[in-house]
């Protein structure tokens, strides 16, 4: 059996390997996606297929929907070139259930796939007719946190974000001018309303979208290419809305297991494709049962039911509400906070990390009893539950075959909102963070785990990071083994709000992050003692 869509029509050999197949007309809802199409995504890797594109495909399959999604690709190409294309935009989604069992289903919901190079006039003039169509209610993001960022930490513009300004609306590189520029195209077509829908694990998520919206057409206007009218359509919440949202579903890179699963059931070309920017991506997708999506609703041109593919719908008070619980305090600080020290130790499994003694404690310590002193009840979602679940079932998924080196990706982008809200949250309720030990020893974790050797000493690549070749010049005097090698080297790191959100010797945990991160680089061995004295 072949991913492809002619194959699809055979639907009894698909289903007596158990996966399940498209019940509707794909060539149908296809047409009248592409004619007319509703929902554009942009960033159209593995949490978008398997989540997103699978509650588009449920509303086709239920009758809430005859449409699905275009996907917009604006960073790494080969994800269309090597994957969507040759299965005919087809995904293969494979749910992981911890009996060891799984759930297996082609979605084709997926109903065109771009690749916004700039030499491909086709594409661009496709998407700008896209855009142009009053038809099209809500344009979603899952661009990591990265994507939004115009300026790097030293507050200036990115030099590819600069070349756009300087050169206006045509054919911009960064996913932002991107948007802009299509906006543009609607306002001049017709000026028909829009939702951009930021998904990602950003706070305030549809904030960070706007503002960075707005910073490029107001540089845009100041360089005489877009009108005044224009820039006042973007601040109009009633014609262009960002709603804020909260999402929350485990997706690791494709597992070997999962294609060699795949493979043994008659599924051929299951290939993993690792790309030339470390895009891990397959035909299928794997991931864990549970999810959430929070959503402000507020879509000034209408939706899709998106209710009735269980995504929550509400105001923007409790998004907020649902947003700071996961990323500040439930999910994301917890996985922030293990997965340094599982490479530093050598693990290779997610699972395994939440299963050592001294982890396990510390995501006690981060998560039960420090964030959870400051959450928040939103209401609709139970902290407590939420944080038990991840820690009790989720997490410790032997079948989910996820990393730590895949959860560190990033790191330097997200330590702000993970652990700076709950420091800051400490000093308005305290005067000072000083009391916290788990969130300080996390951070610590991190600055060992950029060493890039674990405690054996057998050294590791880093996983990809916008700040890993500055954060490495910081540490490149540090010795393992001299904690007197350290100086003064993580001051104008420690120090620095925006990366940490907060100055953290202001804070009053510098000189702690300081001491913990000398004892853990004392010798090969130190991390797991420093664990064991800081947690007992």
């Amino acid at each position: 059996m072949k991913l492809i869509p002619e194959e699809l029509k055979n639907r009894s050999e698909w289903a007596e390997k158990g996966i399940h197949t498209p019940a509707y007309d794909v060539e149908e809802v296809r047409r009248k996606t592409q004619e007319h199409p509703q929902w554009v995504h942009f960033g159209i890797g593995n949490i978008f297929r398997i989540f997103l594109g699978s509650a588009a495909d449920e509303l086709i399959e239920k009758g809430c929907s005859d449409r699905g999604i275009i996907c917009a690709e604006t960073f790494d190409f080969e994800v269309v070139d090597k994957v969507y294309r040759p299965h005919g935009d087809l995904a293969l989604c494979v749910t992981l259930l911890q009996d060891g069992t799984s759930v297996q289903r082609v979605i084709g919901s997926l109903c065109e796939s771009i690749a916004l190079r700039k030499q491909d006039e086709q594409a661009w003039q496709r998407m700008h007719q896209i855009f142009a169509d009053p038809s099209l209610q809500m344009v979603s993001f899952t661009i990591t946190e990265k994507g939004y960022a115009l300026r790097g930490a030293d507050r200036k513009y990115f030099s590819f974000v600069q070349d756009d300004l300087n050169n206006g609306p045509q054919k911009p590189a960064h996913a932002v001018s991107i948007i802009t520029s299509l906006l543009l195209t609607r306002f001049n077509a017709n000026r028909a309303p829009l939702a951009l829908v930021s998904m990602d694990n950003v706070s305030h998520n549809g904030e960070i979208l706007r503002n960075a919206v707005l910073e490029v057409a107001a540089a845009w206007k100041e360089n005489g290419f877009v009108s005044e009218d224009f820039v006042a359509w973007l601040h109009d919440e009633d014609a262009v809305a960002f709603p804020w949202t909260m999402i929350d579903k485990i997706t690791p890179r494709p597992s070997e297991s999962v294609r060699d699963m795949l493979e043994a059931e008659g599924v051929e070309d299951m290939d993993i494709v690792i790309t030339d920017k470390r895009t891990y991506i397959a035909p299928f997708v794997n991931a864990e049962a549970p999810q959430y999506l929070v959503v402000e609703d507020h879509f000034p041109n209408g939706r899709p039911r998106l209710e009735e593919a269980g995504i929550y719908m509400t105001d923007r008070d409790t998004v907020n509400a649902c947003e700071r619980m996961k990323v500040t305090v439930c999910l994301n600080p917890l996985h922030t906070a293990l997965a340094p020290y599982g490479c530093a130790l050598g693990y290779t499994r997610f699972s395994d990390v939440v299963r050592d003694p001294e982890l396990y404690r510390l995501m006690e310590r981060v998560g039960m009893q420090e964030g959870m002193a400051v959450v928040k009840d939103p209401g609709i979602l139970s902290p407590e539950a939420f944080i038990r679940e991840c820690m009790e079932v989720r997490f410790p998924n032997e079948y989910i075959p996820d990393t730590p080196q895949r959860i560190v990706v990033d790191t330097s982008q997200m330590v702000a909102i993970r652990f700076g809200e709950t420091i800051k949250e400490y000093v308005q309720k305290d005067g000072t963070a000083s009391s916290l030990v788990g969130i300080p020893l996390a951070i610590a974790g991190w600055l060992r785990y950029l060493l890039a050797v674990d405690e054996n000493g057998k050294a590791y690549e880093l996983s990809p990071d916008p700040m890993n070749k500055e954060l490495q010049e910081l540490l490149k005097d540090v010795r393992i083994g001299d904690p007197e090698s350290v100086r003064d080297c993580l001051k104008p790191l420690l120090s620095n709000a925006h990366i940490f959100g907060i100055d953290l010797y202001e804070a009053g945990i510098g000189e702690k992050v300081e001491q913990m991160f000398k004892e853990e680089i004392a010798s090969f061995g130190a991390v797991r003692t420093t664990l064991q004295k800081y947690l007992a």
